[in-house]
């Protein structure tokens, strides 16, 4: 993919969470036209709590970045532990939704992650269900971006999907895109890569990463934690 076609596919991600932002949290939280039938929601919640003691087992301390922070469900996560904490999104109307939640509590900015420059160096950096929607010739540009962001001993947390989706609302278009659809019908084709935790280690390691990789433990997501490789 040329890189035209690369930056037009990204203004596409950018306009999609921006509309999805007031139906974003209905798939968190299985409600709507997300909602799974019981045994699968349990499963689904027991690893979303899975999630969130691996969090807690991590300790997101001290000065906290979190980037593409969306509706905030890991914002308000991550301000249990952290002193304080820079939410950064492309989508105003998704962080409109966490200042909602969060308030004051939150260092809130609206910014394009591939355009945005860290104004320090933080503790901990964060991400959810981001790092798939970063295309493969972003990579490195991304994570010089988090190496940027990172004091010297700085540490990484990141959240994502293990699983291609329900088919009812995501269609797969190449090996890095996926068509997704809103609830009014639109459709909008955006980044979706996908890692078992060796490939996503062998990844970050080719990029000087070093990041423990797990799924949770019935199959939904996948999460890695660590620091800059040596």
């Amino acid at each position: 993919m040329d890189e035209r076609a690369v930056e037009r596919l990204l203004s596409e991600q950018r306009r999609y969470y921006g509309e999805r932002a007031p139906e974003y949290d209905d798939w968190w939280f299985r409600r709507a036209r997300y909602r799974l039938e019981r045994e699968a929601e349990d499963k689904w919640f027991a690893d979303a709590l899975e999630l969130e003691a691996a969090l807690e087992d991590f300790g997101p301390r001290g000065d906290v970045l979190e980037l593409a922070a969306g509706t905030g469900n890991w914002t308000r996560q991550l301000v249990r532990y952290a002193e304080r904490v820079t939410a950064v999104d492309a989508s105003e109307e998704a962080l409109q939704l966490n200042r909602a939640k969060l308030g004051a509590a939150v260092d809130f900015v609206v910014a394009d992650v591939f355009d945005w420059e860290p104004p320090r160096a933080f503790d901990v950096c964060f991400f959810s269900f981001w790092l798939s929607h970063v295309p493969r010739g972003h990579a490195k540009r991304f994570w010089q971006l988090v190496d940027r962001a990172l004091t010297s001993n700085g540490r990484v947390f990141l959240v994502d999907n293990a699983q291609r989706g329900d088919p009812r609302h995501t269609v797969s278009v190449s090996e890095e895109t996926v068509r997704r659809n809103l609830s009014d019908g639109r459709e909008f084709e955006i980044v979706k890569r996908f890692w078992t935790p060796t490939a996503l280690e062998q990844e970050l390691a080719e990029l000087g990463w070093t990041l423990g990789a797990r799924t949770t433990a019935n199959g939904h997501f996948v999460f890695a934690s660590g620091r800059r490789s040596g």
